[in-house]
């Protein structure tokens, strides 16, 4: 998404504003605004991705998901079982 900027009149809560305004201070609001915007769109076109998958596969097994991101906490060395391969 590169190119040209266009400008847009949005309305947000002044509680978010101000919020947002501490956290990023003299920086963009525009720009960090369009960053959360960029993540959105991200985790739409996930959850769309999800979905044709799920359709097509049938639905996540959430007990696997959840294994495999307990494996992925885990150390190296603890996922082989204790056991480092050769070089």
């Amino acid at each position: 998404m590169s190119g040209g900027t266009r400008k847009f009149s949005v309305t947000i809560p002044e509680e978010l504003a101000a919020t947002v305004q501490a956290r990023i201070g003299s920086a963009s609001f525009s720009a960090y605004v369009s960053k959360a915007l960029a993540r959105q769109v991200e985790r739409d076109n996930l959850r769309e991705l999800v979905v044709a998958a799920e359709s097509q596969h049938g639905p996540v097994d959430r007990a696997g998901v959840e294994g495999k991101r307990a494996l992925l906490r885990t150390e190296p060395e603890d996922r082989s079982g204790g056991h480092t391969s050769a070089a």
